[in-house]
């Protein structure tokens, strides 16, 4: 792919540098975070950041390199060789009217793109990519990347000139997403184009994202060729483990154990080093001791493996310098293409026949399944996997990410996406690395495989973790998973319970639940279970008896399936001294056969409390462990309907509207920004701001939120004026913080309606108070006292608070949480799910608020949080919520640097050192 280029030579004008005023260049001098790790097309990766003088012999280099077809389409011309004036322009570049990116892949630069300032808000942009990389979508990542910085340097507009038959930049410019003005003159094409991001853009960089992460997991588990460097004759070494796993699992390609001392280790030819081995490598498994890794880096750096498992330990866990290595590691080998899984990590497997990898310490390739799972602890992997197996659970692929230096949960997220292989997937975090990331992506592939989570470290997290952790507290997680419709589970236990269900069942239609079994004191618990969980019942508990034969049992069966008010099945079996437990099964295993796939119902067992699949109610799958249509057994009734709870919750979410992103018409964005910059302007970057009531009304107008009218006064005689003014009645409330929002009101007097109420409304305040300033507001319909806020969260940004207010709902901690961005669904939500919500809905006879009216000023809050990151707090309280509306009483609001905005920008993998 060539190029899109300009026509201009180096003493065009145009490409000279233009300077902001007081703008002193220095050609080393750029922002850090415009250095970025990309992932490309074909999953391989490729370090992108600013061009500096010192690239000088690189660039001469990457250009010789260059095809005569690219450069004729990137110099519309032969241009042979760089001219010196024409390399220092090159190289030498002001990070600000003039922005130059260079994608190196090791030490070589293998594609360069640029902008040019040409009006105050317009550059000219132009990329070329190395003839061997093209088609690898360095192009788009450039324009993504170039973008962004011209955003950051106040430009909005991006022109460029392309040759007409240069058909894969057009390509480039087009499939972006942006809104593009063509002109066509003399067989060059001129483009324009704002760079603002629109929603197709966003969009198209998502799905570029998604299928690029996803390619890079598809390499690491589906290796052609596999090095096991550290392979040992010992068999207490790990080495000696990770080799005979391999070896047993009948791995489809060749591997090749790596021993300097051995010539063969378990009777294969063993090699000295990797860059001995005569093949490509795709996937080396490291084992040696951690003060050998760099060694065995600059090796496999060298052989160009695509990606590393790093089972080694003594790393991020042991301190400082262990984190240091690790973070030198993986930059290493993003670097130079590759990606790394752990170090610390168990390991990686994938039971599919045709690739049957068990690169793990767990002495077992699983059954097969379809069922995927990411593990950050490696010392649990083990037990999970064992696990599995006694459950009757099989598994698709496994990754165990020991301290996830590099490949995460989010890297499985997108994989499992669009794998053909997995319909479950199930993860143990003790941490997340990007929540905001993993919220987007768990919230899309929630919508068509089901993800069930357990979320540990809630005190603490393992030092292996914490350089790659942020700290999330729990009720942002619980907020994370609600709205991600992801099922969280407490316990491992909890989590092989549920998996069984979605595995081998078919999602339930709804909550009525039928009960069947032989034992009337277990049917009841398992009904009274059902409803403490939320659950409805299909009618009493059938009792067949416990003397029942198996016709009995299998017509009892029959009919609760065939029931129109039922949507699943609990059957509780407790076997009978007279006739085996198998002549039930078999009984029970032909109805569920004749219902069909077309009738089916989720069914959930207490057969023979036996935990797992039964042999007798087991549908073999495709690798012999239980498949589709098997029938899960738990020990208790208990567990058995609390994984259907869980389960119907999640098919509940699934089916609902998933809503859309929304802005809320009359908003401002640019006045608030201003009003918020003129704010910021006189605080040093690590200050916070309260503003003032007159700037309050002021931002939140920008937004369409009216605050209830209102004025300050410091006498009685002035209260009467500002009463009359507004209109009786009145309230007056003291400005003290410490009597603000008191649930006595002390500070607070109401319904005044005339002079002689306002005027001993003021004395009395100012008696409380002590002081004579008070406000006067003008009486708000009656109604319930809510709360609406954002709060800073270090991971997400801002989460959008909701609840009743009160002493009660305090105490109880009872508000709602949502992640900004909302869509119009979250905002219905949100409003509805604090335990204390059905009184806005009429609880009890009440009349019913106006609903609509608090959704509404929950998008405008979350469209405020978005846009003006710098609102590191806001409380609207109280809202007097009513029939008439939503009206606003009082506003607190807190400015202050803006967080990290993870998950915004172009695409870029976690940046090292720097937790998210």
């Amino acid at each position: 792919m060539g190029g899109d280029t300009d026509r201009r030579d180096a003493r065009s004008p145009s490409e000279q540098a233009i300077s902001a005023p007081g703008h002193a260049p220095n050609p080393f001098d750029y922002p850090a975070h415009w250095e970025a790790d990309v992932v490309l097309t074909d999953g391989g990766t490729v370090h992108l950041r600013p061009i500096t003088p010192d690239d000088a012999d690189r660039l001469v280099a990457f250009h010789r390199g260059l095809s005569e077809r690219t450069r004729y389409f990137r110099y519309f011309g032969p241009y042979p060789r760089i001219p010196q004036r024409d390399l220092d322009r090159f190289t030498t570049v002001d990070h600000h009217d003039r922005v130059a990116l260079v994608a190196m892949l090791g030490d070589d630069i293998i594609a360069v793109g640029r902008y040019d300032r040409v009006a105050d808000a317009s550059a000219e942009v132009a990329f070329v990519v190395a003839d061997a990389h093209q088609g690898r979508g360095l192009g788009s990542i450039l324009l993504e990347h170039l973008a962004a910085a011209a955003r950051e340097r106040g430009l909005r507009r991006f022109v460029a000139e392309v040759l007409a038959e240069n058909g894969q930049m057009v390509r480039v410019f087009r499939d972006a997403g942006y809104q593009i003005r063509r002109e066509f003159e003399e067989s060059v094409l001129h483009l324009e184009f704002a760079i603002d991001p629109t929603e197709e853009s966003v969009a198209v960089a998502q799905a570029r994202e998604q299928a690029a992460e996803a390619r890079s997991v598809d390499n690491l588990l589906h290796p052609t060729s596999i090095a096991v460097i550290g392979a040992s004759t010992d068999p207490t070494k790990i080495g000696h483990a990770v080799l005979t796993h391999l070896l047993a699992a009948d791995f489809a390609g060749p591997v090749y154990p790596v021993n300097p001392e051995h010539r063969s280790v378990r009777g294969v030819r063993a090699y000295p080093s990797v860059l001995d081995i005569p093949d490509a490598v795709d996937l080396a498994v490291v084992t040696v001791p951690a003060a050998s890794v760099d060694e065995v880096m600059d090796a496999c750096l060298a052989k160009q493996v695509k990606a590393l498992v790093v089972v080694t330990s003594g790393f991020g866990e042991t301190g400082p310098d262990g984190r240091s290595a690790e973070r030198r590691m993986v930059a290493e080998a993003r670097a130079h293409g590759m990606r790394v899984v752990g170090p610390n990590a168990l390991g990686v497997l994938n039971t599919d026949p045709a690739v049957r990898l068990n690169a793990t310490l767990a002495p077992a390739l699983p059954a097969r399944g379809r069922t995927g799972f990411f593990c950050q602890s490696g010392a649990l992997g083990t037990a999970i996997l064992a696990t599995a197996a006694a459950r009757g659970l099989g598994l698709s692929t496994f990754v165990s990410a020991g301290n996830r230096a590099d490949v995460s949960g989010n890297d499985l997220l997108q994989y499992w996406e669009t794998d053909p292989d997995t319909d479950v997937v199930l993860l143990y975090l003790e941490s997340f690395g990007n929540p905001r990331k993993f919220a987007r992506l768990a919230r899309r592939l929630g919508r068509s495989k089901p993800i069930v989570a357990v979320k540990s470290g809630r005190h603490a997290v393992r030092p292996g973790l914490a350089a790659t952790s942020v700290p999330v507290d729990e009720s942002s997680v619980q907020a994370l998973f609600e709205q991600a419709g992801v099922i969280r589970v407490e316990s491992l236990a909890q989590l092989f319970d549920t998996a069984l269900v979605l595995a081998h069942q078919p999602l339930p239609a709804g909550p009525r639940v039928a009960v069947v079994g032989n034992s009337a004191a277990i049917g009841v618990l398992a009904a009274d279970t059902a409803l403490a969980q939320g659950l409805e019942l299909a009618g009493e508990p059938v009792d067949v008896g416990s003397q029942a034969g198996p016709e009995a049992f299998a017509s009892a069966v029959r009919d609760a399936l065939g029931r129109p008010d039922a949507d699943a099945l609990v059957v509780v079996f407790v076997p009978p001294l007279a006739v085996p437990g198998t002549a039930y099964a078999r009984a029970l295993r032909e109805v569920v056969d004749e219902s069909g796939p077309g009738a089916a119902k989720p069914i959930v067992s207490t057969f023979l409390a036996v935990e797992g699949v039964p042999d007798e109610l087991a549908v073999p799958g495709p690798g012999g462990a239980p498949g589709r249509g098997s029938i899960p057994s738990y020990p208790s009734p208990e567990r058995a309907v609390a994984a259907l709870a869980r389960v119907t919750n999640y098919a509940r979410w699934r089916s609902a509207p998933q809503g859309s992103f929304v802005r809320p018409t009359g908003i401002d964005r640019a006045t608030a920004r201003a009003v918020v910059a003129a704010e910021l302007s006189t605080v040093d970057d690590s200050g916070e701001r309260e503003l003032t009531d007159e700037v309050i009304v002021r931002l939140l107008a920008c937004y369409g939120i009216e605050l209830v009218p209102f004025q300050i006064v410091s006498s009685a005689d002035a209260a009467v004026a500002a009463a009359e003014e507004l209109g009786y009645p009145v309230a007056l409330k003291s400005t003290s913080r410490r009597l603000r929002h008191r649930t006595d009101l002390v500070g607070v007097r109401l319904d005044l309606a005339g002079p002689d109420a306002v005027r001993s409304a003021h004395a009395a305040l100012r008696a409380v108070s002590g002081e004579p300033t008070v406000y006067v507001q003008r009486m708000a319909p009656k109604g319930l006292s809510c709360v609406l806020g954002l709060q800073d969260d270090p991971s997400f940004g801002s989460l959008v608070s909701f609840g009743l207010s009160g002493v009660v709902s305090d105490l109880l901690g009872d508000r709602a949480y949502r992640a900004v961005p909302l869509t119009d669904a979250d905002a219905a939500a949100l409003v509805r799910a604090p335990r204390a919500a059905p009184l806005l809905a009429g609880y009890r006879g009440g009349e019913p608020v106006d609903l609509a009216a608090l959704q509404d000023l929950v998008l405008r809050l979350a469209a405020l949080a978005e846009d003006v990151p710098e609102v590191r707090s806001l409380a609207l309280e109280p809202v007097l919520a009513s029939a008439q509306g939503a009206f606003v009483t009082s506003a607190r609001i807190t400015l202050g640097p803006p967080p990290d905005r993870r998950d915004t920008g172009p695409r870029r993998l976690r940046t090292l050192g720097v937790p998210w």
